[in-house]
């Protein structure tokens, strides 16, 4: 189920970035010194690698991953932003995955999916019951590891659009999604939610 929905989400993604213009894959993101083909080029990346790969491009990276990550978008960005689209495209199907539980790949398609659509304007529709189960995971997580288990500490979280309520403490409500990204440390817009979470 959970590689169905990311094959979804890569292809929905892929048809998104058809619409963009050129300056439209250059706008910075809510990730860190990256613009929209860099996070289209570490999804790339990210379907592509293996468990095995991982562990190599860890070392070469000298266990440091942000640097492993730097790695992969520089291995698939391009002079031409529609042959990383067509790189997205032929990955849509895969199933190789790091060494992590396959909630992340969930995580991923939703919190970089919405990265790039919220840089452009855009805006996902992505299926509640699946960003509850990554919300899930996140909140299980901690922020060393890139999950928001710290973020939501205390607090009561509660979707406005579907069934999920989790911690206790003041309430935080909004859609499912906003929750999902507030938690992974992404900003969302002003009254989105009904209160701030951690920094």
């Amino acid at each position: 189920m959970v590689w169905t929905v990311v094959q979804q989400e890569r292809a929905a993604l892929a048809r998104d970035l058809a619409t963009l213009c050129a300056e439209q894959w250059s706008a910075p993101t809510a990730c860190p010194g990256w613009d929209v083909q860099d996070v289209v080029a570490h999804l790339v990346d990210s379907a592509k690698t293996t468990r095995l790969g991982f562990v190599r491009d860890m070392v070469a990276a000298r266990f440091d991953f942000d640097r492993q990550n730097a790695r992969g978008v520089a291995r698939e960005r391009r002079a031409d932003p529609h042959e990383v689209l067509a790189e997205l495209r032929a990955v849509t199907d895969r199933t190789s995955t790091p060494p992590a539980p396959l909630a992340t790949r969930l995580v991923e398609a939703f919190v970089h999916g919405d990265d790039i659509r919220r840089a452009v304007g855009l805006r996902g529709d992505y299926p509640p019951e699946s960003v509850v189960e990554a919300l899930k995971f996140q909140l299980r997580t901690s922020v060393r590891m890139g999950g928001g288990k710290e973020r939501a500490a205390g607090l009561r979280l509660t979707a406005s659009d579907i069934a999920f309520d989790a911690g206790a403490g003041p309430v935080v409500r909004g859609p499912a999604l906003a929750l999902l990204l507030a938690v992974s440390g992404r900003p969302v817009e002003p009254g989105e939610l009904s209160r701030d979470l951690r920094p």
